[in-house]
């Protein structure tokens, strides 16, 4: 079970989302009201915010507003869940969540206890587009009702130690049979940034992991030198003394694997025996972006509070651009590594689309694809907010490239 959580400043837009009102939400008969906390019953997204907006003017101060929570249990586990099933599941995960007092290294408390059951409150089931998978959404106003503000310091640990404690007390999956199941990918994934680096570059390495939706501790002893570091993704953690192969992804062999994935093929004896046949050349793994006449938008070039780094190749050159952090959300929710074989190829044409740097002809009149005349040209509209201009950028990479399922054993 894996539950996330961050404290935003866009309410609206992320209540819309959530109750199935965004103008272009795929499905939205897929979404189920699950129960709300100290709401008038029956109300809209904007009667959801306005009621907020109320509780909010209790302090003028607080810039992220609302908190936003998402919990995924493993389907297996809620296969048979009715609604109330769904609600018992929240009242247990807030039970944690607001239990949970975080303390720094010396004992003392740097993110007191929350009071989500005391703030105004709403909470909705989703059922993934084509797998069906369920996972609940809940937006949560930062200032409870007796005016005191939720602290979100690691917030988004709160939630992981929610998540894992509720899965503890039911039997369920936990964080570390997760992380044994995940730590092939994440050796992958370390090796495919090294042999995608052109040249070494521990930031470079430090910022493309990151862009895999990794969080990146580094270990640095007294004198700031670097002594390892640390993966963490979901509710699991990776050192880097347990990955790869002989330990050759710890910080201080990382430059030398990368020289080895790097190295030019050594020249073999030609054998005076004739070949039976010429070995085939191997498809590249990535798919190369090329500019098609248009120019990045100058605000993803630079970073902005609530953006991450990520690398595109561009006609053979890396390119950094500052992504949104709910674009890049869009894009893992519809590319999941753990059931897309080509989630990084439609990820970075999807982010190149979404940039700017890259155009795609109209689709052909009658090809579907929403509201819009498919005869227009391709562009962002001026009413799209990010996450449906990403999620638009994730529809058109699947439709040029082609989404394949992963084979083999899962969760």
């Amino acid at each position: 079970m894996i539950g996330k959580a961050k404290s935003i400043s866009h309410g609206i837009n992320d209540i819309r989302y959530i109750t199935g009102e965004s103008r272009n939400k795929k499905h939205p008969e897929r979404i189920f009201h699950v129960g709300d906390t100290l709401l008038t019953p029956g109300l809209d997204a904007t009667g959801i915010w306005d009621s907020m907006r109320l509780t909010l003017e209790k302090s003028k101060r607080v810039r992220n507003s609302v908190i936003r929570i998402e919990v995924s249990p493993a389907p297996e586990h809620t296969k048979d869940f009715t609604i109330d099933d769904w609600q018992r599941l929240w009242d247990d995960f807030t039970d944690e969540f607001d239990n949970i007092e975080l303390l720094d290294k010396n004992g003392k408390t740097y993110s007191p206890k929350t009071d989500l059951k005391g703030s105004k409150g709403t909470v909705w089931l989703h059922l993934e587009s084509k797998s069906g998978i369920p996972h609940l959404h809940g937006a949560f106003c930062r200032i409870d009702e007796q005016g005191n503000i939720n602290n979100d310091h690691d917030i988004h640990l709160r939630a992981q130690r929610a998540a894992e404690r509720v899965a503890l007390k039911r039997g369920w999956t936990t964080a570390a049979e997760v992380r044994e199941t995940n730590i092939g990918q994440v050796n992958r994934d370390c090796m495919e940034t090294l042999q995608s680096m052109k040249s070494w570059s521990w930031d470079e390495y430090v910022a493309r992991l990151r862009s895999k939706e990794y969080e990146f501790w580094e270990l640095r002893d007294n004198k700031k030198i670097l002594r390892g570091y640390v993966l963490k993704k979901g509710n699991a953690r990776y050192k880097a003394s347990e990955l790869g192969r002989g330990r050759n992804l710890m910080a201080t062999k990382l430059e030398s694997t990368w020289k080895k994935l790097h190295a030019a093929p050594k020249a073999r004896t030609v054998s005076t025996q004739p070949a039976a046949r010429k070995p085939v050349p191997a498809t590249p793994r990535t798919i190369p972006v090329h500019a098609q006449g248009t120019a990045p938008v100058p605000q993803y070039t630079g970073y902005r509070p609530g953006t991450s780094p990520y690398h595109i190749d561009i006609d053979g050159e890396s390119r950094r651009f500052f992504i949104p952090d709910e674009a890049l959300d869009v894009f893992n929710d519809e590319f999941d590594y753990r059931e897309t074989a080509n989630s990084r190829d439609l990820t970075d044409m999807a982010a190149a689309l979404f940039v700017g740097m890259l155009d795609t002809p109209a689709v052909p009149s009658g090809g579907g694809g929403g509201g819009d005349s498919n005869d227009l040209p391709w562009g962002r509209r001026e009413d799209e907010d990010e996450r449906e201009w990403a999620r638009r950028c994730a529809r058109e990479a699947e439709r040029v490239i082609g989404k394949k399922p992963r084979t083999g054993r899962k969760r």
